[in-house]
């Protein structure tokens, strides 16, 4: 049973990362398609933030 909440939390975090992200971007944008690309950047931005965290610890 604690392996399904494991995987649910991890769930509403990126869930509401996501929504956080999606909203930061797409209000920034100064144009329709700047906000189609800042939607897209809000679905894989966990990916970009352990990449930077990664190449600043092992530079």
């Amino acid at each position: 049973m604690s392996h399904g909440m494991h995987k649910e939390g991890g769930s509403a975090v990126y869930g509401l990362g996501f929504i956080g992200a999606a909203i930061y971007f797409i209000s920034h944008a100064a144009s329709f398609w700047l906000g189609v690309l800042g939607f897209l950047k809000a679905i894989v931005w966990p990916a970009i933030l352990v990449y930077e965290v990664l190449l600043r610890l092992y530079k």
